[in-house]
């Protein structure tokens, strides 16, 4: 039976990690718009690799369930990239919650039953999870354990405690941190390890659209200030990803990476620090 990696998202990031992982394998790259996947597909397979492209609506359980279905038709899973979501530019609060949050919760949920003994997972998040003040042990354990068809309904992830789009966006990727430490010991006992990335500003389509946008000159000002001095690609993204989905990270479950050239560092410690 052939292995199969899905690529939940299969944008710049998805497919410089997909390129990494996935030879020999079945790729399934899923999207919100068939045109995308399309397109995805066929850089891809042009480039030697196998692949079948769907549709999926990740904050529609009965969507992801179709694409675990969809997945299983074609082989084993042994590998899920977890890289769609909507940033603070592109949506409200409401929305990101359902879409970050949620849909990532349910994705672990589901591919959890029918991961394939040594498979791997990995869940793109965002710096922005790590500039979050601290939650408490109380509000971590609620956004890593809920029983997903409840997340949306705790206390701080409430109208009245998101502050606006950005606020959503950094407790969603807090969160997806959180979920995946949950999740990983379920996974486990599938003999499979899911982790986290948090990238910092990378350069793909949308973060050039940011940096023209309303919020490009706070990026600016971030790359300027970081260590780094500059911002990352998705092919360093995909090192570390490829790490974390091959046989030399198999110590590694339940965690997350922060890979933003400093930026965190200089926004607790150093020049990005809040006035």
């Amino acid at each position: 039976m052939q292995k199969v990696i899905v690529v939940i998202g299969p944008g710049s990031i998805g497919q410089a990690i997909a390129r990494r992982v996935g030879a020999g394998k079945h790729l399934l790259l899923a999207d919100l718009r068939q045109e995308n996947a399309d397109v995805a597909a066929k850089t891809l397979s042009e480039a030697g690799f196998d692949v079948t492209t769907t549709t999926v609506d990740i904050s529609s359980r009965a969507s992801i369930q179709a694409l675990v279905a969809k997945a299983t038709s074609l082989g084993e899973v042994h590998g899920l990239i977890q890289a769609a979501g909507v940033s603070p530019s592109q949506a409200s609060p409401e929305t990101i919650l359902k879409v970050d949050l949620y849909g990532t919760a349910v994705i672990l949920e589901e591919f959890g039953r029918v991961i394939a003994e040594g498979g791997s997972g990995i869940v793109i998040a965002s710096q922005s999870g790590h500039r979050l003040p601290p939650l408490t042990i109380d509000e971590n354990k609620a956004l890593a354990s809920t029983p997903v068809e409840d997340l949306l309904k705790l206390p701080l992830l409430q109208p009245n405690q998101v502050k606006d789009s950005l606020h959503a966006y950094q407790l969603s990727k807090r969160g997806n941190a959180l979920r995946v430490m949950f999740e990983a010991v379920r996974w486990g006992k599938r003999g499979a390890r899911v982790n986290t990335i948090s990238p910092g500003i990378t350069i793909t389509p949308l973060a050039k659209d940011e940096l023209s946008g309303p919020r490009g000159e706070g990026y600016r000002r971030m790359i300027a200030g970081c260590p780094a001095k500059r911002a990352g690609t998705p092919d360093e993204v995909a090192n570390v990803a490829a790490l974390l989905m091959g046989p030399d990270g198999g110590f590694l479950t339940g965690s997350d990476f922060l890979m933003d050239g400093g930026v965190t560092a200089s926004y607790w410690f150093g020049p990005l620090a809040p006035q």
